[in-house]
C-alpha cells in the first residue's frame, strides 16, 4: 500500500473525516462514474444508504448533507465552506439536485439519504451504497463504498481486492513498519523526513511536495485564526457547547501585553488555545486539514503552533515536521487504522499524538531513534481511548481531548529527548496492540454513540 504524505494530509470540511469528507468524496465519485459511463442522462433519482457508524451518528457528523454535497459534484477541498449549507438547504427546499453540477433530479432528502442506525455492511463499519434509478424505476448503477478513516474512500471490490497497481516508480527507501523506517535511517544516513521525501520524489516533485506542505500549514492557521474570531458564543448542534477559543485568546494576549506572561505553564496555555480553536472550527462544519483525521485535526497544528511561537521555526522546519509525522502517519494507515469506527479513538487522538511527538522530536534535533521512541509513547498513553461523542456531535469529549492530546504530544517530545533513543516498547509493538484493542473493543464505543459518556450524559436531544 503506497502512501503519499499528501493523502494523510487532505483539506476539507468539518467535523469529519471519516463520516463527512468520506461520504462526500465517495458520493461525488459515484456521480462522476455516471458521467463517464454516459448513465448520467438517463439518471430520474439517486438513492444513498449509509450503514453502521455512518448511520448511526451520520446526522450529527453531518454526513447527510456532506452526501448531498457530494452528489452535487462537489468536492470537500474546494466547496465553500459558508456556502455549503445553503446549498443543501436550496437542493431539501426545491426538491430537485443537479447530479454533478449538471444533471437535474428529483430529489426528496428523507426518501433519497438514508440513515440506518443498526444495520451494517459487512466489510467495514463506516459502509455506503448509492444507486441510480431510471425512470422505470430500474436501477442503473450501483455501489458499495467504505470511508475507512481519514477521508480515504474504497469500493467493496477495492477491499475484496487490496493488491494495489504497482508504482510507476519504486520507491527508494520503502518501508512497512516503523523497525524497517529506523533501519532505511541507519543504512543511508538519513532523517525520517528525508527518507519521506525521497519516497514522495516517485509521486511529486521537490517544488510540488514543498508547496503542498505549505499550503497545508497556511490552511491549519487559517484554521486557527476563523476559530479565535469567531462571535457565535455556542457551537451548532443542541448540545450548546460554548465556544472557548475567542475568550481565551483574548486573555492570553491581555496577560502578553501587561507582561504577565511569565507563568511555567504559559506555553501550554497557548498549545490549548491552538487546539481548542481548530477543533472549534471543525465541530462547525468550517475547513480544517485531516491530520490524520478531523476528529484529530487539532493536535498536529497545535503543537505545530507552538514550535513556531516559542522556538525558531521556519518553512523548512515547517516541512520537515509535516514530512515526520506524515512517515509515522502512514505506519498506522497500513498496519492498524485511523478510523474512530473501527479502533476507537485512539485510531484517531492516538495516532495523531503519535505523529505530532515524533515529529516535534525530530525539529527539535532528535534522532531518528529518539522520533521512534517519541511517537511510541504519544501512542502508548493514548492506548484503549473510546470513541463515544455526545449525541453523535464532535465535540465533547472530542474538542478538550485534542487539547489534553497536544500537550502530551509535547511531553513526549522532550521525554525522547532527554534519552538516547533506547526503550522498551517500539512504535510498531504500540501500533500492533492498538489494533488488537480496537478489534476487542466493543461497537458500542467505537462511535456509534451508543456507549461512554455518550449515554451517560444526559441531554435533550434525538437519538442520533
Amino acid at each position: 500500500m503506497t502512501l503519499s504524505v499528501l493523502d494523510l494530509f487532505s483539506i476539507g470540511l468539518g467535523p469529519s473525516s471519516s463520516h463527512t469528507v468520506g461520504p462526500m468524496r465517495a458520493a461525488r465519485m459515484f456521480t462522476r462514474g455516471l458521467d463517464e459511463s454516459g448513465l448520467l442522462p438517463e439518471v430520474t433519482r439517486v438513492k444513498a444508504e449509509l450503514f453502521g457508524s455512518l448511520g448511526a451518528t451520520g446526522i450529527g457528523h453531518g454526513s447527510d448533507a456532506a452526501v448531498v454535497l457530494g452528489l452535487a459534484g462537489h468536492d470537500p477541498e474546494t466547496v465553500d465552506a459558508e456556502a455549503a449549507p445553503r446549498i443543501v438547504v436550496e437542493a431539501i427546499d426545491s426538491g430537485r439536485l443537479r447530479l454533478g453540477g449538471t444533471h437535474e433530479v428529483a430529489f426528496d432528502k428523507d426518501a433519497d439519504v438514508v440513515l440506518h442506525r443498526r444495520k451494517s455492511l459487512p466489510a467495514h463499519p463506516n459502509g455506503m451504497r448509492i444507486a441510480a434509478l431510471g425512470a422505470d424505476g430500474a436501477v442503473l448503477a450501483e455501489q458499495e463504498y467504505y470511508s475507512v478513516g481519514g477521508g480515504f474512500v474504497v469500493t467493496a471490490e477495492d477491499l475484496a481486492d487490496p493488491e494495489p497497481a504497482a508504482p510507476e516508480a519504486p520507491e527508494p527507501y520503502p518501508f512497512g513498519s516503523g523497525a524497517e523506517l529506523l533501519q532505511q535511517c541507519r543504512a543511508h544516513g538519513l532523517s525520517v523526513a528525508e527518507v519521506m521525501h525521497a519516497n514522495e520524489l516517485t509521486r511529486h516533485s521537490a517544488e510540488e511536495i514543498r508547496t503542498a506542505l505549505l499550503t497545508v500549514w497556511d490552511v491549519m492557521r487559517e484554521c486557527v485564526e476563523r476559530g479565535c474570531s469567531r462571535t457565535e458564543e455556542t457551537l451548532p448542534g443542541g448540545l450548546q457547547a460554548r465556544r472557548r477559543a475567542p475568550g481565551l485568546r483574548r486573555r492570553l494576549e491581555e496577560q502578553e501585553a501587561a507582561g504577565d506572561d511569565k507563568d511555567a505553564l504559559w506555553a501550554m496555555e497557548w498549545v490549548n488555545l491552538y487546539a481548542l480553536a481548530v477543533n472549534e472550527e471543525n465541530a462547525s462544519g468550517g475547513r480544517v486539514v485531516t491530520a490524520p483525521t478531523n476528529g484529530a485535526a487539532g493536535i498536529i497544528p497545535a503543537v505545530l503552533h507552538y514550535f513556531d511561537r516559542f522556538r525558531d521555526c521556519d518553512d523548512d522546519a515547517v516541512v520537515e515536521f509535516l514530512l515526520t509525522a506524515g512517515a509515522i502517519g502512514t505506519l498506522f494507515k497500513r498496519n492498524a487504522s485511523i478510523s474512530g469506527a473501527e479502533v476507537g479513538c485512539q485510531g484517531e487522538v492516538g495516532s495523531a499524538c503519535s505523529m505530532a511527538a515524533g515529529a516535534l522530536c525530530a525539529v527539535l534535533g532528535g534522532t531518528p531513534e529518539q522520533v521512534e521512541n517519541a511517537a511510541e509513547i504519544g501512542l502508548e498513553h493514548n492506548l484503549g481511548l473510546t470513541c463515544d461523542p455526545i449525541a453523535g456531535l464532535v465535540q465533547i469529549p472530542c474538542i478538550e481531548r485534542n487539547a489534553i492530546a497536544s500537550v502530551k504530544a509535547i511531553n513526549a517530545a522532550r521525554l525522547a529527548l532527554a534519552g538516547d533513543g533506547s526503550h522498551r516498547v517500539t512504535l510498531d509493538e504500540a501500533i500492533k496492540t492498538m489494533r488488537d484493542t480496537g478489534r476487542d473493543m466493543k461497537t458500542k464505543y467505537k462511535e456509534t454513540s451508543r456507549g461512554g459518556l455518550a449515554v451517560n450524559v444526559a441531554v435533550n436531544l434525538p437519538e442520533c
